[in-house]
């Protein structure tokens, strides 16, 4: 008997028939000798599916033979108008061809792009003309474009009336009112595009969570989302980015099959082959699948199916298999001769296959991507659901239709321009001569956008076609169907009246406000929990069982905590979006609910809390996307400073993400030193994402580890508007001393200025008083906006906040904080008439105590006390020896690392 040879998975399984087991390799092995390896690969995957209809799982080949998914025996019957169908693509080609060479026929040429849409304008009209529903009768599908094919977006929005000849000519010209965005973006173009997309890896990572968060607000009773699906349009390149497909195991672990995602995979990458040397098609397939994803290859049209049914040695499907990207992308611009001879010319069975066909009828069989029943029966497919999410693999070829000198090419991508020779030969492609009579393409002139009679068949069909599926997208609308009541004063009063003697953090403290928002009968259910994998970290574990953590298929395990009061507890109608060890898809989840007001007409109240060092450094391009797509809600950057995260060091402590928030033109930046402060900002922003007139901004709050009393907000008039506008007072300045300052303190920076202020008054007879910070951002903001009011002559503009908070005071400024100097730096130029000192905490972090961290960084009190003992020499009211003598007792340290810490 033959030993076998075994494998990781039949050598740990004893052999229950090893004669049987032998006769079964003795029967390949004939195959293999008498009818070749194609034809035992054929039979292997024809076992494979058979066993998988079986319901048995298969460990074999990760991937299928390289051809379409869907054989051609059971592609259903089209149901549209191919004729007039073929003439509505081929107007929308020419006029997003024309938009982007019009806008570089000018001198200053604003770029565009040509070839992706070309590639994938068959991908998308299929879609508009059967699959993409409107949002006309409720929330419809989400669609994500990819960027890059907005002109053929565009050029449909012309046909169908949404947009005019003005408009085309205005791409990407938006200054001044009007114009067209280069790409998809909600911020630009608020009524049109709905999901920013061009940032790559983006538009795919946030589509699985959108998807997720629809099936989360159906399992909470939030909306009925059953009806919706979402469709994501990406490029093969695009999946080299991390995020594209980082998280697309969470979409079939969690059997998301309300999601399509359609890879335009026309080899090609902006540079060069996506795989010269492999082939892209069955890597993504392999990897789709091994994730739980449903397959569907649609690999070459219509005009394959007679040679692949004639190909009874399985020689072709064997070339298919074999042939590389690289390769298939030359032929994409070889002439039939050389088609016939180095594809199918090696082989004589091969060439027999094809001997019918001429050089011309080779050099036209397409690839599946262009064959709209081969696209439209990967559509039907996908629609119907079994489980699990879709993706369509579709073979294009990058710039299709736009002549030799573009389609297929290395530097496709980067031609925006064509010339008449060119534009005459996609006349003639698309067959519209008479649209387009001979001479009207000259040189002097620039050719024409088309868009047929209201009243002819191609403008009735597009109607119907759309009117049919709900209405034209891509289409922002923000209509409220289950409007959102702000939550009751009384949630705010326990963060208003102090912790008296006992210790707090401001993440203590949020944890208390999030849990009495929750709690809120009617805001409640809106609010939105996020963390990745740090609610123990942040002291959020209390709300686990409280709320639960959403899981889409509930908890079905016995957790090992269950008996204690915080137990992890998981339900198909948890409030939790406890995300794991993902940042990204955290903040992805904060896209979908920030945006929901407008994606579905549901507001919803995101909170994202997460380790404040691994927020915008590390998800900074998804927090950006944020503010393109107009959500609304909080980012929570928890364990916040430099010196407050004792022990840390280098990589966990955050000394700059105020001022990478303040990069965020729409994000509202605050720093809170105490609880009741705190509530005040939580309670402004609800109001202005949601109140009456509400905006589209996100707000980002720095909460602290650190445990300090909390002191009850004080009576004061106007307190909570001067905290919401950046500053206010917190302390007047000893009475009895000889001298006067001010120091500025945020977040935990308020332990050395009120330790300083009671330094200087004991030691050095200098009254300090004490003004928190909340926002250096609102306050140069707002400066910002009356400088541009003066030097533009604008008559009574409202006086900066700033100007009050400089003029209240006295003496020289000390500005510290437990973040980089920066910072406070923002405001430092209108600081005019008075010493002013930043101190910050510039450099990479160390570990130590807080003691020894502030003093290393020179943010402790000793330091405060040495800045405003020298603003004060500086203003001329103290003699220099008194510094002199300050650092010598203080225990400063000349000598200290100064500029090397940022080494």
């Amino acid at each position: 008997m033959t030993v076998l040879p075994s494998s990781p998975f039949t050598g740990q399984v004893p052999d229950a028939d090893p004669v049987e087991t032998e006769e079964w390799v003795a029967a390949l092995d004939d195959v293999v000798r008498v009818h070749g390896p194609a034809r035992a690969r054929y039979l292997l995957s024809r076992l494979a599916e058979h066993a998988s209809g079986l319901g048995l799982a298969h460990v074999g080949a990760p991937s299928t033979p390289y051809v379409n998914t869907i054989p051609l025996a059971e592609e259903p019957d089209y149901p549209g108008d191919e004729a007039i169908e073929w003439r509505i693509r081929a107007l929308i080609r020419w006029n997003a061809a024309v938009m982007v060479v019009k806008a570089n026929a000018r001198a200053d040429g604003i770029g565009g792009h040509l070839s992706s849409f070309a590639s994938s304008a068959s991908l998308y009209e299929v879609g508009f003309n059967h699959f993409f529903r409107g949002h006309d009768a409720g929330p419809g599908d989400h669609l994500y474009v990819q960027g890059h094919a907005s002109p053929g977006i565009y050029a449909r929005a012309y046909l169908e009336g949404r947009l005019e000849a003005e408009d085309l000519d205005r791409f990407r010209r938006e200054i001044g009112g009007g114009g067209l965005s280069s790409y998809p973006h909600p911020r630009l173009m608020p009524g049109f595009w709905e999901y920013p997309t061009v940032s790559m890896g983006l538009g795919p990572l946030t589509s699985i969570y959108q998807a997720r968060f629809n099936r989360y607000l159906h399992g909470r009773g939030l909306d009925d989302t059953s009806a919706s699906r979402v469709w994501c349009f990406i490029g093969d390149g695009e999946t080299d980015e991390p995020e594209t497909l980082g998280a697309i195991s969470l979409a079939g672990r969690e059997g998301l099959d309300n999601l399509t995602w359609v890879v335009n995979c026309n080899l090609q990458r902006l540079d060069g082959p996506v795989r010269g040397n492999g082939k892209i098609i069955q890597e993504l397939e392999s990897v789709f699948r091994g994730a739980g994803w449903r397959v569907i290859k649609v690999v070459w049209g219509g005009a394959w199916d007679d040679l692949l049914a004639r190909d009874v040695d399985g020689v072709l499907v064997d070339k298919m298999d074999t042939v590389l990207d690289g390769e298939l992308q030359r032929f994409t611009v070889a002439d039939g001769a050389e088609i016939r001879a180095d594809f199918f010319g090696p082989d004589p069975r091969l060439r027999a296959l094809v001997a019918h066909l001429d050089d011309d009828a080779l050099r036209a069989l397409p690839r599946g991507g262009h064959d709209e029943r081969k696209v439209h029966a990967a559509y039907a497919a996908a629609v119907r659901s079994d489980g699990r999410p879709t993706v369509v693999l579709a073979q294009t070829v990058k710039g299709w239709t736009l002549g030799s000198a573009v389609e297929g090419r290395n530097a496709t991508h980067q031609i925006k321009k064509l010339d008449l020779a060119q534009l005459e030969e996609l006349r003639r492609r698309f067959h519209l001569e008479a649209d387009i009579p001979e001479g009207t393409l000259r040189a002097d002139r620039e050719p024409p956008y088309l868009r047929p009679a209201p009243d002819s068949p191609e403008m009735a069909y597009l109607r119907e076609r759309r009117a049919a599926l709900g209405g034209s997208l891509p289409s922002r609308r923000v209509a409220v169907r289950t409007p959102l009541e702000l939550p009751d004063p009384k949630v705010f009063a326990e963060l208003e009246t102090g912790s008296g003697r006992q210790a707090v953090s401001t993440t203590g403290a949020f944890t208390r406000l999030l849990r009495g928002l929750a709690r809120d009968p009617r805001f409640g259910p809106r609010v939105v929990p996020i963390v990745p994998d740090e609610a123990r970290t942040f002291g959020m574990d209390g709300l686990f069982k409280e709320l639960g953590i959403y899981a889409a298929h509930g908890q079905r395990y016995k957790p090992v905590d269950a008996d204690l009061l915080l137990s992890y507890t998981e339900a198909a109608d948890g409030q939790i979006l406890e995300e794991g060890i993902s940042e990204a898809g955290a903040m992805a989840s904060f896209i979908a609910a920030g945006s929901a007001h407008a994606a579905r007409g549901v507001p919803m109240v995101p909170f994202f809390a997460f380790y404040s060092m691994f927020g915008f450094q590390r998800i900074g391009d998804l927090i950006w996307s944020a503010a393109d797509s107009r959500a609304r809600g909080f980012l929570l950057g928890a364990t916040a400073g430099r010196t407050t995260l004792l022990g840390e060091g280098l990589q966990h402590q955050d000394g700059h993400s105020p001022l990478l928030a303040s990069t965020v033109p729409t994000m509202q930046v605050y720093d809170p030193a105490y609880a009741y402060e705190l509530a005040a900002i939580v309670r402004h922003g609800l109001d202005h994402m949601y109140g009456e007139a509400p905006e589209d901004v996100v707000y980002y709050l720095t909460l602290y580890n650190e445990n300090l009393p909390q002191p009850a907000r004080p009576e004061e008039e106007g307190l909570d508007d001067a905290i919401v506008r950046g500053a206010h007072r917190v302390a007047a300045a000893p009475e009895g001393t000889t001298h006067r300052a001010t120091v500025w303190f945020s977040g935990t920076a308020q332990v050395a200025a009120q330790e300083a202020q009671a330094l200087l008054a004991e030691r050095f007879a200098v009254g300090v008083e004490l003004w928190s910070v909340t926002s250096y951002k609102r306050l140069r903001e707002d400066a910002l906006d009356h400088e541009r009011a003066v030097r533009l002559r604008i008559p009574d503009p409202p006086r900066p906040h700033l100007a009050d908070v400089v003029a209240a005071g006295t003496g020289p400024v000390v500005a510290v904080t437990d973040y980089m100097k920066a910072v406070p730096d923002q405001v430092a130029r209108w600081v005019t008439d008075r010493p002013f000192t930043s101190l910050g905490t510039d450099g990479f972090g160390r570990s130590d105590t807080r003691e020894a961290l502030r003093a290393f960084f020179e943010v402790d009190a000793a330091h405060v006390a040495v800045a405003v003992l020298d603003g004060l020499v500086r203003a001329g009211t103290l003699d220099p020896a008194v510094v002199d003598a300050a650092v010598a007792t203080l225990g400063v340290d000349r000598a200290g690392p100064g500029a090397s810490r940022a080494h």
